[in-house]
């Protein structure tokens, strides 16, 4: 997909439409220890006994990795206003294999 380098945005920080440099972030890896990859395992069955919901009850999953994977990630771009320099990041990410900006 195509994307503008630069494009006039509303600047939440002035106040007003700006120019806006875009620029996408690398994505960092989910953690393991969070809630809901402990509820996924759980309902995997995968190195889990039984019961124990509770929050902080149980290990780190870390012996299995998610199966049915996409075949993309969602992007993460972040605008630079012009003026005062201050990055927003996107409200919503859609899928791209490819972004490219022109």
């Amino acid at each position: 997909m195509k994307m503008p380098k630069q494009m006039k945005r509303f600047c939440k920080f002035c106040r007003k439409h700006t120019q806006q440099v875009v620029s996408q972030v690398k994505k960092g890896k989910p953690s393991s220890l969070s809630y809901g990859s402990k509820i996924r395992a759980a309902k995997r069955g995968v190195a889990r006994g039984f019961g124990g919901l509770g929050r902080y009850s149980k290990p780190a999953v870390t012996k299995w990795k998610m199966t049915g994977k996409k075949a993309t990630k969602k992007t993460d771009l972040r605008y630079v206003c012009q003026e005062c320099k201050k990055a927003t990041p996107q409200k919503k990410g859609f899928r791209t294999k490819k972004l490219e900006f022109v």
